[in-house]
């Protein structure tokens, strides 16, 4: 500490009180004297700590008090432990300010402590020190109060100490001020730990004053010490005060074991209390409220003194003692109406009896009496300070950041009277908006401007300050308090701030914040790889605006997802990562319509008001499709549970519409593409029992879509007026998809419990007898073993079925001779059915009649099969065409109809796909033949085109295959042989020897031939192709199918690519033969341009030969 001005007239005030004390000096002074030697220390203090320098004073005088006060309690400690001066001035800091001081004793510090007023610096640098060293600095202060002559004020600074021990101050101070006391602690510690380099008599001394106590009991010295100078209590306030303080000792030491929690409303009553009993309501100051919310603390927080030596009845039994001498001297009955020492005693008499009314002590009887008499005694006036006392008093803890000003800003915020027309009020919301970042806090903000805003007449420009204010303060919260406060946001109101009775100016203001934040999502990037800081901010913009307002937020997210191509995803993981808007609770402002009870998220109905107000396009359903099938998928890696439950989304946007008895196809193939993204949530994890389906009503919910697959069976048909018509076939597909995946859900909950179940399952089974034959097989899942498999009984006459599994049902429409059409309806089910009808099929085929007429009601059953097939049910009736081809089982002869003759190839390899088309060439000559060709509409038409073009490609891509594999096996054929050993060669003697060889050699050759890729087979099997699916195009009516004329195109692409990978498997005559007879048969087309297009790539087919 480098010597300055200050510290040189402190020096030469200790020195003058020095002089003044001759023939003796400080370091022997009595209390007695301070008086007239103490007057030029105090006041060179006083002039140190610049006292008349506004705003630089307190802290001046209270660093100065910190030094100086330091510094003389070291020099008192260093005197004890006689420290070495070279040791001094290098380790100690304070050794210049020190050592130019004269030798003191106890009395000056304790005077001077006294006399500035400097009671919180003595007992911080005391805290500091260890409990017996505290102790010892104790007994010296009660050595001091005792030694004559015994003044009040001597009373009044023991108390003080005591008092100050217990609000414990240093959580309160500043850097600097810690700093000194640290030193101070190091000092001591250093002082204490090298007693070596003193003298045997100072160590001794300095040993005994520090560590070497008997009594470390704080308590027992504070009691005993004011049992002693009881006698000197004068005065009513000082009894107050003494009872006062003994009380909060012996309840803060004794009865309590935690902090005492009152609520900010009942500390703020007490603490004006205090304020008002001191007379100072016009002078608030923050120094003032900081005391008596200290004062407050220190009474109902544990003290860390807990006694030892003394027991609580004891310690009770004196402050009893201290009660019956006061009420002798009649120094209880000398209070005038309320002032704060009554008070604060009534306050704490109350806390003490209660805690010692929990634990009857009969040792403490008589006591409790006394103190029961007392409090009787105070009959003090309940009076409540001015609503504007409790403001300042709240707005001063709050802007000042005091104790608990956090729980004061919750009550500031709840306290609606304080906003009504309050400019501090306001002022003090703007100035410390961050102290009211905590979730409760901001809802009872919200719910004061939301009672402003519904006010008549309320001030419009303050209403949208406020709101500012608050969505900065939303703004400023942690994502978990965001998410807290939306929840709570949404159960006040779905409207959040606003409703019919908000001002217009107010509303136009949001929307255009409202705009503005989803424009600068959308604009900064709303795709899925939009950036994690981009995500946060998307976030933070949304949450800001949908704390204001919710439902129109949710409805802009819900607008964005689905008309802004892309955002779908953005959308998706912003409101996953905002779960406080998940849910509506209801809201208490009667502005939610009648929705609001039904148990639909408020994003629901967003979604539900888009899809009932507009009709949606293909691209437009297929994002909110995306969009609800992110928001339904859980979070694995972070295990949060999914924005949207899948049976929210079921109930909502399923159940309403899958009817049958009235919707839109919309509706319908919308409904059950939500469904199956609802039920293929469960397959991307472990799904709970009960399955949530199970809250859907899962056995209607199963008959309706049974009936809807039902109505599939006549998707041509004209329907009904206000049935739902399914007439897409991908959405027949889906169907299917989603009543067996259903199906498997609900068979697994009933297996599980097949007693509570077996009612419903009975009702839906006796519900589909209704319906067609077909649709309870794909309810299998959910019967279980439990019903055997009804088919018409004519399948039973045409596949051998086990009786004990399978029985027949006499069906009308199903009579003599169509056992293959059923049998070609079940085969079309599922993989395990056809499986199941090929190896049942009963049919001779050592019989060629057998063979002729089961393949000619094949061909009929395939033809009344075809134009209510899927695609998926298409692809297994192919499977089973070419396992009955390949077999022997269906004859399909090869006709010549678009060849003049049959050319010299070997065709046996493609006998399966060249049969295969021609038999499909059958059933388009039957199904466009006068007899069925007004059996579809154009859109099945259509459809059947798209099944042959899809028969056709798979073929195509047979035969490549084949191509592909006797291509690489010509490659390894080709490959020259090594020569054979001459030794091998066949011995002239053996003429029948020499012939084998000979014939081994011949048909070598021939495999070689074989060997060789077959590009003129598959050239001719090609032009097949081509020549069938012209044919069925010009047959089918409107000849314009657009699948068959791409599948021409692909035909001729890939007739084009093997005669380029093949120059010899064509001839220059062959290839213009080729392109003759092909553009012959093209001339037959309606169509004009398909015809032009088609001519022009024939045109293309030259051979590379020539």
């Amino acid at each position: 500490m480098i010597p300055n001005k200050d510290s040189a007239v402190l020096q030469g005030a200790f020195l003058q009180a020095d002089k003044l004390c001759h023939p003796s000096s400080l370091s022997f002074i009595h209390k007695s004297a301070w008086s007239q030697v103490g007057c030029p220390i105090l006041q060179a203090l006083r002039e140190v700590c610049g006292q008349d320098e506004a705003g630089y004073s307190n802290l001046k005088a209270l660093t100065w008090k910190k030094k100086i006060v330091c510094a003389v309690w070291l020099k008192l400690l260093c005197s004890d432990a006689e420290e070495d001066v070279e040791a001094s001035w290098r380790e100690n800091p304070f050794f210049s300010l020190q050592n130019s001081l004269p030798d003191v004793n106890h009395v000056v510090l304790l005077e001077l402590v006294k006399s500035t007023a400097a009671v919180h610096i003595f007992t911080g640098f005391l805290l500091h020190l260890p409990r017996p060293q505290i102790c010892t600095e104790l007994e010296r202060l009660m050595e001091h109060v005792r030694s004559d002559p015994i003044r009040e004020e001597d009373v009044h600074f023991f108390l003080d100490v005591w008092w100050e021990l217990w609000k414990s101050r240093d959580e309160h101070s500043t850097e600097e001020e810690k700093s000194i006391e640290l030193m101070f602690a190091d000092q001591f510690a250093r002082l204490s730990s090298k007693p070596s380099n003193v003298s045997p008599q100072a160590a001794k001394r300095f040993k005994l004053d520090s560590s070497d106590l008997t009594n470390t009991d704080v308590l027992y010295i504070l009691f005993h010490a004011l049992k002693d100078i009881s006698g000197h209590i004068t005065s009513p306030e000082l009894c107050f005060k003494v009872l006062c303080v003994s009380l909060d000792a012996l309840y803060t030491s004794f009865l309590i074991d935690q902090e005492v929690l009152l609520p900010a409303r009942e500390k703020l009553s007490i603490i004006c209390k205090v304020i008002s009993t001191r007379g100072n309501d016009e002078n608030l100051s923050p120094t003032l409220v900081q005391e008596a919310q200290r004062d407050l603390h220190a009474s109902l927080t544990p003290s860390q003194f807990q006694g030892s030596k003394i027991k609580p009845t004891e310690a009770l039994q004196i402050i009893a003692d201290l009660v019956q001498f006061g009420e002798n001297e009649g120094l209880l009955k000398g209070h005038d109406g309320l002032n704060l020492p009554a008070f604060q005693l009534e306050q704490s008499l109350r806390r003490v009896l209660m805690r010692l009314n929990e634990a009857e002590s009969p040792e403490a009887a008589a006591a409790k009496e006394a103190l029961r008499g007392l409090l009787t005694s105070l009959t003090l006036p309940d009076t409540e300070s001015s609503p504007e006392t409790r403001l300042h008093v709240t707005t001063i803890i709050i802007s000042h950041r005091l104790q608990d000003h956090k729980d004061f800003a919750a009550l500031f915020a709840s306290e609606t009277s304080w906003a009504l027309g309050d400019e501090r009020w306001m002022s003090c919301l703007e100035k410390n908006a961050a102290a009211f970042r905590q979730h409760s806090t901001l809802i009872s903000l919200s719910s004061t401007l939301i009672s402003k805003l519904h006010k008549e007449g309320s001030d419009v420009s303050q209403c949208r300050k406020l709101m500012k204010i608050i969505a900065d303060v939303f703004s400023g919260l942690s994502l978990e308090d965001k998410n807290k406060s939306l929840a709570a946001m949404l159960g006040l109101s779905s409207r959040g701030f606003f409703s019919s009775s908000t001002p217009p100016a107010v509303s136009d203001a949001f929307e255009q914040e409202l705009n503005m934040a989803f424009n600068c999502i959308i604009q900064g990037g709303g795709g899925a790889s939009a950036s994690q800081g981009n995500l946060t901010t998307a976030v933070s913009l949304v949450a800001r605006v949908a704390f204001q307002n919710p439902e129109a937020t949710l409805r802009s997210c819900c607008h964005s997802a689905v008309f802004n191509r892309g955002a779908f995803s953005l959308m998706a993981k912003i409101l996953q990562q905002l779960p406080g808007l998940r849910h509506q609770r209801g809201g208490k402002g009667g502005d939610e319509g009648s929705d609001a009870g039904s148990g639909r998220s408020l994003l629901c109905r967003c979604l539900q008001e888009i899809i009932r107000n507009k009709l949606l396009s293909a691209g437009e359903r297929e994002q909110l499709l995306k969009f609800l099938g992110l928001l339904m998928m859980p979070d694995q890696e972070e295990k949060v549970e999914s924005f949207l439950a899948p049976q929210e989304v079921v109930k909502t946007f399923v159940l309403p519409n899958l009817s049958a008895a009235g919707g839109s196809t919309v509706d319908a193939e919308l409904s059950l593409q939500l469904l199956h993204a609802a039920l293929s949530v469960d397959v991307q994890e472990a799904a709970p029992s009960p399955h949530w389906v199970l809250a859907c009503s899962p056995f209607p919910l199963l008959y309706v879509l049974a009936q809807l697959h039902h109505q599939t069976l006549r998707c041509w048909e004209q329907p009904l007026e206000g049935a739902v018509h399914l007439c897409s076939m991908d959405t027949k597909e889906l169907l299917v998809s989603v009543l067996t995946r259903l199906g498997q859900v609900v068979g697994a909950e009933v297996e599980l419990a097949l007693s509570s179940w077996s009612r419903p399952l009975f009702w839906l089974y006796n519900k589909i007898e209704g319906l067609d034959w077909t649709v309870r097989f794909h309810l299998k899942p959910v019967w279980g073993q439990h019903f055997k498999n009804e088919v018409p009984a004519s399948l039973l006459e045409v596949c051998d079925l086990p009786e004990q599994e399978w029985s027949g049902l006499d069906l009308p429409q199903y009579g003599q001779g169509t056992g293959l059409l059923a049998w070609m309806e079940c085969c079309s089910i599922s993989d395990s059915l056809l499986s199941t009808m090929l190896s049942g099929l009963s049919l001779d085929q050592n019989k060629p009649d057998h063979v002729t007429m089961f393949s000619k009601g094949l061909l009929v059953a395939l033809t009344q099969t075809l134009p209510w097939c899927s695609v998926s049910q298409w692809t297994r009736l192919l499977r089973v065409l070419k396992e009955l081809i390949s077999s022997a089982r269906l004859s399909v002869p090869f006709s010549l109809e678009y060849v003049d003759y049959l050319p010299l190839l070997d065709l046996r390899r493609f006998s399966s796909e060249l049969r295969l088309s021609v038999l499909l060439l059958r059933v388009f000559q039957l199904l466009c033949g006068s007899s069925c060709s007004d059996w579809l509409p154009a859109g099945g038409w259509a459809h059947v085109g798209r099944l042959y073009a899809h028969a056709v490609r798979e073929t195509m891509n047979s035969v490549k295959a084949k191509l592909a594999c006797a291509s690489s096996g010509a490659l390894t054929a080709s490959a020259p042989k090594a020569p054979a050993p001459e030794d091998s060669s066949p011995p002239p003697s053996s003429a029948r020897a020499h012939k084998l060889h000979e014939d081994h050699l011949k048909e070598s050759q021939m495999e070689e031939e074989v060997d060789v890729a077959p590009s003129q087979e598959v050239l001719f099997v090609l032009s097949q192709l081509f020549c069938h699916v012209q044919h069925i195009q010009v047959m089918m009516p409107g000849g314009q199918s657009e699948p068959l004329f791409l599948c021409s195109l692909e035909i001729l692409s890939h007739y084009e690519a093997v005669m380029a990978a093949f120059p010899d498997s064509c001839s220059s005559l062959e290839s213009d033969n080729t392109r003759h007879f092909f553009s012959t048969i093209t001339d037959n087309l309606q169509n004009q341009e398909m015809k032009k297009v088609l001519q022009q790539k024939i045109a293309q087919l030259v051979s590379t030969a020539a």
